[in-house]
């Protein structure tokens, strides 16, 4: 580090004391000293601006570098949660939608999708009324796939780089609360309607985050990482047609 300093002291010795030996030659050639020492201060005070603007930019340019670099970090801890709980997640709360096959198709990602495409998608989940029917699928196995990784949902809320994604946060915060609901009641099987009701909500509020924020990362996967959109697009949890093996 001394090596450092003392070479970049040396350097600006050098560049300042070769400065003022120009400036002295045009003094003795052309004379006119006030004159050059006008045109001095012009350059400083012009080598001032550049230095104003130089650093907005470069501020600005940083600043979008490191906040890509956040989100693509941020990506990676949401592409972690789909593949520890959030796909069979999802597809489990889809088995309670009873009307969910009347808008399937306009959820199934596919290879060629474009940004109106998941446009579209978004806004349908945003406007769908999930009618979530507990009855329909298995409520005691989703309350054990939701125990089962309780301890990996409390080390996501703990990343404090989460607090920069807020719609991934919510979601976390909606699947931690169902996974609360859902454990303190011994036998989910027979709850009371009332009781139903609220776990409906909370179910309803999980399921919609879900696939939305599930939608926004099958988008990130398809323009930076084609071969794990490939293998998301395969295990589609809401494409009861999605196979894994590749056949072409």
């Amino acid at each position: 580090m001394s090596r450092d300093r003392t070479r970049v002291a040396r350097t600006a010795a050098v560049l300042i004391g070769v400065a003022a030996l120009i400036y002295l030659l045009r003094w003795q050639i052309f004379g006119y000293p006030n004159e050059m020492l006008r045109y001095l201060m012009d350059d400083v005070a012009f080598l001032l601006i550049q230095a104003l603007i130089v650093w907005l930019v470069l501020d600005r340019v940083l600043r979008q570098m490191e906040r890509e670099s956040m989100l693509n970090k941020l990506n990676m801890v949401i592409g972690a949660f789909y593949s520890e709980i959030g796909t069979a997640l999802m597809g489990a709360i889809a088995s309670f939608d009873a009307e969910f096959c009347d808008v399937r198709p306009r959820l199934l990602v596919k290879p060629g999708w474009t940004a109106a495409q998941y446009a579209d998608a978004k806004s349908l989940v945003a406007e769908y009324d999930f009618s979530i029917e507990l009855q329909c699928g298995d409520l005691p196995g989703l309350k054990a796939l939701l125990i089962q990784h309780r301890s990996f949902l409390l080390s996501l809320l703990e990343n404090q780089n989460l607090l920069e994604h807020e719609t991934f946060t919510e979601l976390l915060w909606a699947v931690f609360h169902l996974s609360e609901e859902l454990a303190v009641r011994p036998d989910v099987s027979c709850l009371q309607p009332s009781d139903a009701r609220h776990i409906t909500v909370d179910t309803q509020r999980a399921y919609r985050l879900l696939i939305s924020e599930w939608l926004d990362y099958m988008r990130h996967l398809q323009t930076q990482y084609p071969h794990l959109f490939s293998f998301a697009v395969r295990t589609n949890p809401l494409d009861p047609e999605a196979e894994v093996v590749v056949t072409e």
